[in-house]
């Protein structure tokens, strides 16, 4: 349950926000929820006293997840698949001019880490559709079809240098798997194909080896400052 201060972050500091998940990447259909990403600045006097703000805010809406800038920044040099994609949906709701500055951040935070990070979150849904095969006979389509798209995603990423959300051509292929039309065999073995071809790109990737992590703690050393001066002015005024 989202607390009265987890509430006035998101509500009064989010610099950022989007829609990501299946409406980000061209994959929605009737009755697909609607999954909002943000990013807030906690004003930097909260990080003077011995009670920290939040690292994240979950809510205050359905499918409402923010974090605070510091953690976001982390997670996406550590190229965490779900954070990179947030950067770079296509569905922008919010933004100031933090976010703004956030944004012309993004190719700093790719880098080759993403080959780790994205077959490693794949070769964890692949063990739970997997289990769900055994147990039930049948994998969760959907999750089969969402991994399809991640090693896609990353796949395009190691080769191009850049992170493209959306699936384009890709889409029905990818719905016929949610509908389960395709055989499990069938996904197994582009799953196989893929991870592979995430290695070969890999080799061969015009990414850094790591991301620019001096840039991004200069635009975040700046921003605290800022914001430690903006409340000061206000307390003297």
């Amino acid at each position: 349950m989202i607390t009265p201060e987890g509430e006035r972050l998101v509500g009064e500091h989010t610099v950022y926000s989007c829609v990501t998940g299946s409406r980000a990447f061209g994959l929605a259909t009737e009755g697909s929820d609607t999954d909002r990403r943000g990013v807030f600045l906690a004003p930097t006097p909260m990080f003077w006293g011995f009670t920290k703000p939040p690292a994240h805010v979950e809510g205050p809406g359905e499918e409402q997840f923010s974090w605070e800038l510091e953690r976001f920044c982390e997670l996406a040099l550590r190229a965490n698949p779900n954070v990179l994609e947030c950067l770079h949906s296509p569905l922008v709701e919010r933004i100031d001019d933090t976010g703004r500055e956030l944004l012309d951040l993004r190719g700093a935070f790719l880098s080759l880490r993403a080959h780790e990070t994205y077959l490693r979150y794949a070769l964890g849904q692949r063990r739970k559709l997997e289990a769900d095969v055994r147990t039930h006979g049948a994998p969760r389509w959907k999750h089969a079809m969402h991994l399809l798209r991640l090693l896609a995603a990353g796949r395009d990423l190691l080769r191009t240098g850049e992170l493209r959300v959306e699936v384009g051509e890709a889409r029905e292929d990818l719905l016929a798997v949610k509908r389960g039309e395709v055989a499990w065999a069938e996904v197994e073995r582009r799953m196989a194909r893929l991870a592979g071809e995430n290695d070969e790109a890999a080799a061969r990737s015009p990414l850094p080896p790591e991301p620019d992590r001096d840039r991004v703690e200069a635009f975040l050393i700046r921003t605290r400052r800022a914001s430690a001066g903006v409340r000061q002015r206000s307390e003297r005024s």
